[in-house]
């Protein structure tokens, strides 16, 4: 099949396509992925049972705890001398999540995001450049070899200050900025101070991923920078930016159908809900040969959007909210557990987990992690500076270990944070 065949199927083979892969995925994982396959002997199903699309509900969820209990490579379906890339992102406590790729699965992973950026209308005649912070990573790295196999001309991620990213835009001539929408209104307010006009810049469109990017924002970011926003969704489990992706229209996102299964549940009953009311994403992978995800339960708050788009994509789209329906922050795109943080700070702080209390804060445009900490008695220090020590190593730590900025405050007696 074509690249983009799929685009052109009817919806009979449409469905019988996401069937067939469906069935493939699961008779993989049930083959070489024991978790799995212990799983669906206990709800009492096996893979030659799943005869529809609609028939993924009566397999068991997959949660991101369960990438930690069988940490690093138990959930892998391929062996691993098949496996040519290896990411890493922060998991739900001490040990991250691990994901691997085969040769096809990169190829699959390239095919999704150059699908995504042409929707953008991102050619081989711009410049793209691709600003993210450290924790996202391994997406600058997929748009980066998805726009190289475009032809485009790419500027791959570098963490660099809000100036000298602004420096490499105007002097470079880039035309496509892919980044976080935290970032992008920094750099939008950085422009607005130096009175930059449109006239001194070649940018025309900012691609933001990691987070929902409100209206308000899109807006904002649109008047002081002079460009088109669009919008990009992808779970760092996997990790892909481009699982869903906005077209011309700007009305959702539409979903990679032919490599992903989308489902809306209710959080609380765990049933599936009709298209058009919002719920939990679900998310099965068709295509992953490596890592597969059989319903995955990603936290994010979406719709399945039942009339058709005005572009004419046979894809079905989804509307994704801010909100989400677990215990996740989300610090420019990077998932961050409160148990995670919490693991860190007991290492190397004597607080119990009931003490830390967590928030994401923007200075400024730049989000980051806050702590709040009881400055008790086994913490207390004569020496001031021994104090500043201890907390700067614990920032560092977490700072290294969770890939974004953190700054921890001390509260006396009395003080709420």
């Amino acid at each position: 099949m074509n690249n983009d065949d799929f685009l052109s199927y009817s919806p009979e083979d449409k469905h019988q396509l996401q069937l067939e892969r469906l069935q493939s995925t699961l008779n993989r994982a049930f083959r070489q992925v024991s978790f799995h396959r212990q799983r669906m002997k206990a709800a009492g199903i096996e893979p030659g049972q799943i005869e529809s699309a609609a028939d993924v509900a009566k397999l068991p969820f997959l949660e991101r705890a369960d990438f930690n209990e069988h940490y690093p490579y138990e959930l892998f379906a391929v062996p691993l001398r098949d496996i040519v890339r290896i990411h890493t992102a922060p998991g739900t406590s001490r040990n991250p999540t691990v994901s691997g790729y085969t040769a096809q699965d990169l190829v699959n992973w390239r095919h999704m995001t150059r699908r995504a950026l042409s929707a953008a209308s991102v050619s081989p005649n711009d410049i793209l450049q691709i600003a993210f912070n450290p924790g996202l990573a391994n997406w600058g790295r997929n748009y980066k070899d998805a726009a190289e196999d475009m032809g485009v001309s790419v500027i791959p991620n570098t963490w660099l200050s809000t100036e000298k990213q602004f420096m490499v835009l105007r002097d470079y001539k880039t035309t496509v900025l892919i980044t976080s929408p935290a970032f992008a209104l920094q750099l939008a307010g950085y422009m607005h101070r130096m009175q930059v006009g449109p006239a001194a810049l070649n940018l025309h469109t900012i691609i933001t991923a990691g987070e929902k990017i409100s209206d308000k924002l899109r807006q904002t970011i649109g008047e002081q920078a002079f460009v088109t926003c669009w919008e990009h969704y992808g779970l760092s489990e996997v990790p892909g930016p481009a699982i869903a992706f906005e077209c011309k229209m700007h009305g959702g996102l539409h979903i990679n159908e032919d490599h992903f299964l989308a489902e809306i549940i209710d959080p609380e009953t765990m049933q599936v809900i009709p298209p058009g009311q919002p719920g939990e994403l679900v998310l099965t992978t068709l295509t992953t040969r490596a890592f597969p995800l059989i319903r995955f339960r990603t936290g994010d708050k979406a719709r399945i959007m039942e009339e058709p788009c005005s572009c004419k994509s046979p894809l079905a789209r989804i509307e994704w909210f801010s909100e989400r329906v677990d215990d996740i922050m989300k610090v420019d795109g990077v998932n961050i557990h409160r148990q995670q943080v919490v693991s860190i700070i007991e290492d190397g702080l004597p607080v119990s987990a009931a003490q830390v209390n967590c928030r994401v804060n923007d200075d400024n445009g730049r989000k980051f992690l806050e702590i709040f900490l009881p400055m008790n008695e086994e913490i207390f220090s004569d020496e001031i500076k021994e104090i500043e020590m201890l907390l700067r190593k614990t920032e560092d730590r977490l700072r290294e270990d969770l890939g974004v900025a953190v700054a921890i405050r001390l509260l006396e007696k009395g003080q709420s944070g």
